[in-house]
């Protein structure tokens, strides 16, 4: 990869990710304390064993020995498994129902197309408009950065996330304390794009990272280090390398495409809020703690009754329990923690915007705008391709199977490779949300903690015989109480 392309990777890792639309890892299974203690879970006729857990963590030492982890680890196992095994069976997916996936598909295109068809903006801008407009502004800036990443372990605790935070304010004592920053980058970050150069980000403008790491670059002076600051991908130290300004003259074609998307966005607000006063949502009471709890349990099981309470209601409609319940098994598991731990006032915007959603989906269903059926099969065709690219990307699709070998001696060979590449960055993590759900159902699962607890054991064993990581060993400085990352 060349060296602007991986900056791109890097800024795109950075941005906002769309918040509809992916697939997400499934809740947990349940718990089988009979079984062996060297197996930590069973799919089926595979086994997870406590070997094949030590073979994967023993040298990720960035990777804690914490339950939390190897717990993170058997659930992408689980799926991994379930997967290869359904693609050995039908590589079409074709028993799989995918109509949930492709109606959020459908629905994000109906939005798409009642915006272009009633949101009509003059984005048309002079150049002197336009030099009024930049004058009238901060002049435009370009910041060169690094950062130290961590990321928080799926479903974190409120003291697994206190954790998390306590690891990178001790980083940030050593660094304030004389350690580089560079140093402390490569061997503590979790941003495979960055680490390795010591957290280097390059130079990148306003709008290619997620507010609140903009913020707080924007908020430093070249040299300082920020403080812990939080994003929807985990946790960060940055320190700002350098800031400069740039001329209307170098940055024009952005500064004008920045002033036409905030022209349209105000008109898009605008004619939601025209159809938003009229309905009247309403958040219905106990709404928050039904959110939080779906939030913390999607695979919670709902009675007819349950899924239909409505959360937010209007004067045509309502959203259910049942529907949010659906949409947090798409979602990534770092939106279902920020749900879990979200404010009343948060959670109040959060509801809202998705009874705003829903009535614009009506309002294009009532202009008329729904895509044609062929628009639906191209859609599924494409939500089926997708899968199938990600089972290839994972090498979970064309198993390599020994002459007289077990198919299943294969399967477990495949995956365990391929959690192996998740783990090094090789390859990224590819959870299955509503999909792993549905492969699921009615096929035996069952995660043994006796297992868990003697993977971590011996695990902690072999690290603990060798030397002490650069944390552990600062004079003066306590270990942290449990750094949890993915």
């Amino acid at each position: 990869m060349q060296p602007h392309e991986e900056m791109a990777v890097r800024k795109l890792r950075m941005r906002i990710a769309p918040v509809l639309g992916s697939l997400v890892l499934a809740a947990a299974g349940c718990g089988d304390d009979a079984m062996d203690a060297n197996v930590v879970a069973r799919v089926a006729d595979h086994e997870f064993t406590v070997d094949d857990v030590v073979a994967l963590l023993a040298d990720e030492e960035r990777l804690p020995t914490e339950s939390a982890i190897v717990e993170s680890l058997t659930e992408l196992w689980i799926d991994y498994t379930l997967l290869a095994e359904a693609t050995q069976e039908d590589s079409t997916y074709g028993q799989l129902d995918l109509g949930a996936l492709v109606r959020q598909r459908v629905e994000q295109e109906m939005i798409l197309a009642l915006r272009d068809s009633v949101i009509q903006v003059d984005t048309f801008i002079t150049p002197e408009e336009l030099s009024t407009l930049y004058a009238a502004e901060s002049p435009e800036v370009e910041l060169h950065a690094r950062h130290i990443m961590m990321s928080f372990p799926l479903e974190a605790t409120p003291a697994q996330r206190d954790s998390v935070r306590n690891t990178l304010e001790q980083l940030r004592s050593r660094i304030l304390g004389g350690a580089r920053f560079e140093d402390v980058a490569r061997q503590f970050s979790q941003d495979p794009g960055s680490a390795s150069d010591g957290g280097d980000l390059g130079f990148f403008s306003r709008g290619d990272m997620v507010q609140p790491f903009e913020e707080a670059v924007l908020a430093l002076e070249p040299g300082e280090v920020s403080p812990v600051v939080e994003t929807p991908m985990g946790l960060h130290l940055i320190r700002l390398e350098e800031r400069r300004v740039q001329d209307l003259e170098e940055v024009a074609p952005a500064f004008r495409v920045r002033v036409q998307q905030q022209r349209t966005a105000a008109a898009e607000s605008t004619f939601v809020a025209g159809l938003e006063d009229p309905a009247g949502l309403e958040i219905a009471d106990g709404a928050f703690d039904v959110a939080r709890e779906l939030s913390r349990n999607p695979s919670t099981g709902l009675s007819r009754g349950a899924a239909r309470r409505p959360l937010v209601s209007w004067d045509a409609g309502e959203f259910s329990a049942g529907e949010l319940q659906e949409m947090l098994q798409f979602e990534q598991p770092t939106l279902r923690d920020r749900v879990s731990l979200a404010t009343d006032e948060e959670l109040e915007d959060f509801l809202l915007d998705l009874g705003r959603r829903d009535l614009l989906v009506t309002e294009a269903r009532v202009s008329g705008l729904e895509p044609a059926p062929a628009r639906v099969d191209s859609l599924t065709s494409e939500v089926r391709g997708q899968l199938l690219a990600a089972t290839r990307a994972l090498g979970l699709l064309d198993l390599e199977v020994a002459p007289g070998e077990d198919s299943d001696v294969a399967v477990q060979r495949a995956v365990l490779a391929a959690l192996a590449d998740n783990l090094s960055g090789a390859t990224r993590i590819v959870p299955l949300g509503l999909v792993g759900f549905q492969l699921r159902e009615g096929v035996p699962i069952s995660i043994n903690a006796a297992g868990v607890g003697q993977a971590l054991l011996s695990v902690g064993q072999i690290r603990a015989g060798r030397s002490p990581s650069p944390i552990e060993a600062a004079p003066g400085t306590a270990a942290p109480a449990t750094d949890t990352v993915r």
